[in-house]
């Protein structure tokens, strides 16, 4: 809590949004500081709103109204709201939960994968716009197809609730049942990105290019960007020197990932 920021709220003559109060404790959602800031400057009242939730959504929505109006969070801040929720709301989505928390939805999924909450595994996620949507689309139709197997007469909307995809999906593993093929359909090979590519494009960015900072970055970055070219066949490498360069690659990538982490961190800023 600041306090020079709730002397700054107690001089304003600045209309201010009503505070959120959860009704069954009374406790302060959202607003802590307007509360201070009135009681320094002698109101006797302050414009208030109740929320009716259970203590975990009340949770919720104090971090979203703070992520969104209040004084900014740490980034430990926000991660250890985010692996509250995830705990106290696991059907949740990685976006819904990183919307709230201030965080990307990359660092979510990694607090998940981290958490020891997850006994309670489902293949769908509830999105941000209410949804409930597969996980894991494979996962589903696999499930679909036993479903079918077990029960032939069972109908495409309760296989589709029970395995957690669309009927449209049920109906076409039932055709590649039907036809002899696997439930799910193979998959296209994951497109690498090109970097030489992304630093011409980069180099091209007058913000980088046109200051001395960017300039320094764009130096960083091609120094130690690898393209698949630039990698020595591993032949190239005398035995004894096998396990010291594994470790240093290895390094390399730990580094590369904690500072894609981090960007994504500042992008959620």
């Amino acid at each position: 809590m600041s306090v020079e920021h709730i002397r700054v709220l107690a001089r304003t003559n600045i209309a201010m949004p009503p505070i959120i109060v959860h009704r069954r404790t009374m406790c302060v959602i959202d607003g802590v500081q307007r509360v201070r800031a009135a009681e320094l400057s002698a109101r006797d009242h302050i414009e208030a709103r109740f929320f009716d939730g259970d203590e975990n959504d009340a949770f919720v929505l104090a971090v979203e109204a703070n992520t969104a109006n209040g004084l900014p969070l740490s980034v430990a801040d926000r991660k250890a709201a985010a692996t509250r929720i995830v705990g106290t709301h696991p059907m949740r989505s990685d976006r819904w939960i990183a919307s709230v928390s201030g965080l990307t939805a990359s660092t979510v999924g990694e607090i998940r994968r981290r958490s020891t909450v997850e006994g309670t595994r489902s293949n769908t996620r509830i999105g941000r716009d209410g949804r409930r949507r597969p996980l894991d689309g494979a996962e589903g139709r696999r499930l679909a197809g036993e479903l079918m197997h077990a029960d032939p007469d069972r109908s495409l909307r309760e296989i589709a609730r029970a395995a957690g995809i669309a009927p449209s999906t049920v109906l076409d593993v039932r055709n590649r049942i039907s036809r002899g093929e696997d439930p799910v359909p193979a998959r296209k090979a994951r497109e690498e990105p090109d970097p030489v590519a992304i630093l011409r494009t980069l180099c091209k960015d007058p913000s980088l290019r046109l200051t001395e900072a960017g300039r320094a970055l764009l130096r960083w970055l091609d120094t130690h960007t690898v393209t698949g070219q630039a990698v020595p066949p591993v032949t190239d490498v005398p035995a004894h020197c096998v396990d010291a360069i594994a470790a240093l690659a290895r390094h390399n990538a730990r580094y590369w990932a904690a500072f894609g982490d981090r960007l994504g961190d500042h992008s959620g800023q």
